[in-house]
């Protein structure tokens, strides 16, 4: 049967015309009077202070669980759930490997219940993949550079909370679900996915154990073709993953309380197909043909486990408290790269290897908050956090090195304070001291830099960091904030480390190495009006001596420079009664930088570094007890970047839900890309330029699932 297509003219105002449509549905012109309970105000925990999001002096953004089941009937894919949510975050690239996939065009750190699962001492771009989201609870996103959790957040804060145990002894829940594109329904393009979860609380004790299995077919196009596998980086089609959690909890008290956390994910390529490189003047992307690639699939291998122990009464104190460990290992694929060639090994050109980052985390983190003071005016926090990361960067296949040995070491202070000056008037403002060095062992480059020794050394980052905010609530119903903050990260050490190739090198004499300090700005407003909210912002972040990842030669470098990124985020959501809501959310990003450091931002940041301006506009409903729909519509618009071979030729998504309860259970059934569109994603037009990798995006694909508790 011919699939219905609409041209890119008649999708773009789309999104206007939904909510249009909506607004004019008989009933609904008029605000209507919903009588709905008073929730509690969220608090942000990875704010570290508990701060109510609505009452932060920057841009918060709560993915509820509702949010994120809806997103999950339609993709699996974590990328995809956040930059479905959230504009300013880059589309996805749908691969294993999420590098360029930026919030607000820098990188965000990533955590789990506040464990750091970002790699920042040797990113791999793989840290989007740690967790099966049908594990996750809510999701907290603080945008714009921060320093609250530590080293990494120089685009922001995503903190991923797993699910808590529900009421009851003893609850299960089962959901299975089956996804296939519509284009050609065979069992190689059939992926399956089902998770089970057992949770209760008794008395004093809660638990929770939870795992989750998913099988990964082919994906196609728009127009039915195989998409192109990604065997280096590694690709999240034709592959299997499975995930276990557990949780268990125990109050001491009534005031104390102690939980212990650990969760497993892996995902590995099966290894069916090998890519077969496009052709980007004639507009054919990468496809992907049956066979048996060289070496060792790509996986992800993740453990974090946690210890937390929370005082909510310590001489009127709240006391929070955790240790936590990450060992993660990422396996890229083989290929016969001229970085891995070494003549002595085999001859120039037949050497076939494989990357492997392995990574080890120890940490701590400690906070304290009193927050009745001077008459319930001043609430102030102060703790210290810890961490100890060790890693290395090896070739699999010959266990040579590539980057050495290294062990990070960090201890930092901070204090945060809130207070209300006046009754609608609230400053913010806090200090963190970063104390860490860096220890590199010495080591031989691989052949293709000429194989020189560098010598090892130790290298110290102290950094003194500042935030400072104000709320200001003039009319009932509306508040304005303004924010300043500061971010510390590394560049990629790794690739800095690599890619030496003169001899006499020191690591203590490298200003490459040098820290990332991120100083950001932002101002805006929130209006919570009855049936409406909206929120608006402008934001701005600089690094005098940023870290740009430059593709040279299919090998990507670093490039140290200027940077500057700034733009405007905008939402507005309307509840039209108990039943149907709509909102509709814009982002607009650019980044420059300073390509000959004369001090001039002369250049324009590309795809692999920003985030294109995108528009979301969503419409959720609930047509009676038992039926629910949910519409979304994401459009990118085009852009233009220095390099001509970059430009970007936007596009429209539409994706669609519905769900409908059973007597026993829900069924549910999602339908991605509605209108069958045929694109080349954003990383491929705009961030490298790669006949392997121009890779289009997945054509319309239906899912249906089954989920019951019981």
């Amino acid at each position: 049967m011919k699939s219905f297509k609409v041209t890119p003219f008649q999708l773009r105002p789309l999104s206007a015309a939904l909510l249009m449509a909506i607004a004019a549905m008989p009933g609904y012109a008029q605000e209507s009077k919903i009588d709905e309970a008073v929730l509690p105000p969220v608090v942000v925990s990875a704010s570290r202070s508990n701060i109510e999001a609505d009452k932060a002096p920057q841009t918060v953004v709560i993915i509820k669980k509702e949010e994120i089941e809806r997103q999950l009937a339609i993709s699996t894919n974590s990328s995809d759930v956040l930059s479905s949510i959230l504009p300013s975050y880059t589309p996805s690239r749908g691969k294993m490997n999420g590098s360029g996939e930026t919030l607000r065009g820098r990188t965000p750190l990533i955590l789990i219940d506040g464990v750091p699962q970002s790699n920042p001492v040797r990113p791999t771009g793989r840290e989007a993949h740690t967790i099966d989201y049908s594990m996750v609870e809510r999701i907290e996103v603080i945008q714009g550079p921060n320093a609250i959790n530590g080293l990494g957040a120089t685009g922001g804060t995503i903190n991923i909370i797993t699910r808590r145990p529900e009421k009851g002894s003893f609850n299960q829940h089962i959901n299975v679900q089956l996804t296939t594109p519509t284009s050609d329904i065979e069992s190689d393009v059939l992926s399956y996915k089902t998770t089970y979860r057992a949770d209760g609380r008794l008395d004093k004790l809660d638990y929770l154990f939870s795992v989750g299995y998913e099988d990964q077919g082919l994906y196609r196009d728009g127009k039915g073709r195989a998409i192109g596998v990604d065997v280096t980086q590694g690709d999240l089609q034709d592959s299997r993953s499975y995930d276990v959690l557990g949780k268990l909890g125990y109050w001491l008290d009534d005031t104390q309380r102690l939980q212990f956390s650990i969760n497993r994910y892996k995902i590995k390529s099966k290894a069916n197909y090998i890519g077969v490189a496009g052709n980007r003047q004639l507009g054919i992307p990468s496809t992907s043909i049956e066979g048996t690639p060289p070496g060792t699939p790509a996986f992800n291998d993740v453990w974090t486990s946690s210890v937390t122990y929370n005082h909510y009464d310590l001489a009127g104190m709240e006391l929070s408290a955790m240790v936590f460990n990450q060992e993660f290992e990422g396996l890229f694929g083989a290929d016969n790269s001229a970085t891995f060639q070494d003549v002595s090994i085999a001859p120039r050109g037949t050497l076939f290897d494989q990357s492997r980052s392995v990574a080890s985390k120890f940490g701590s983190k400690v906070g304290l908050t009193k927050s009745d003071l001077l008459n319930g005016r001043l609430k102030v926090t102060a703790g210290f956090d810890t961490l100890i990361d060790k890693g290395k960067q090896d070739l699999y296949g010959t266990g040579r090195t590539f980057v050495p040995e290294s062990e990070y070491r960090n201890l930092s202070l901070f204090t945060q304070g809130e207070y209300k000056l006046l009754n609608n008037l609230t400053l913010h403002g806090g200090v963190r001291k970063e104390n860490a060095d860096l220890n590199v062992g010495s080591y031989r480059t691989l052949a293709a830099f000429r194989g020189v020794l560098v010598e090892g050394g130790t290298i110290k980052f102290n950094e003194t960091l500042f935030n400072a905010g104000v709320v200001y609530s003039p009319i009932k119903d509306v508040s304005l904030f303004a924010n300043y903050s500061e971010g510390f990260g590394l560049p990629d050490i790794g690739r800095a480390l690599r890619t030496i190739n003169r001899p006499g090198q020191s690591i203590s004499s490298m200003r490459n190495l040098a820290p990332i300090l991120t100083k950001g700005i932002e101002a805006g407003t929130r209006v919570r009006k009855g049936a409406w909210d909206f929120d608006a912002s402008y934001f701005q972040s600089d690094s005098d001596f940023g870290a740009r990842v430059v593709p040279v030669n299919g090998v990507f470098m670093m490039s140290r420079e200027r940077t500057r990124l700034q733009g405007v985020e905008a939402s507005i959501g309307r509840r039209f009664n108990a039943a149907h809501r709509a909102s509709l959310s814009y982002a607009y990003t650019k980044g420059r930088y300073d390509s000959d450091n004369n001090g001039s931002l002369d250049a324009k940041l590309d795809g692999l570094n920003v985030a294109p301006s995108r528009l979301i506009a969503t419409w959720s409903a609930n047509w009676s007890g038992k039926l629910g729909s949910f519409v979304q519509v994401q459009h990118a618009f085009d852009q233009s970047f220095d390099d001509p071979a970059k430009e970007f030729k936007g596009y429209t998504l539409v994706d669609a839900a519905l769900n409908y309860k059973l007597p026993k259970g829900e069924l549910r059934l999602g339908v991605a890309n509605l209108f069958d569109r045929d694109y080349i994603t954003y990383y491929s037009q705009s961030a490298l330029v790669e006949p392997k990798r121009y890779f289009a995006g997945r054509g319309r694909t239906i899912t249906v699932g089954y989920s019951l508790g019981f």
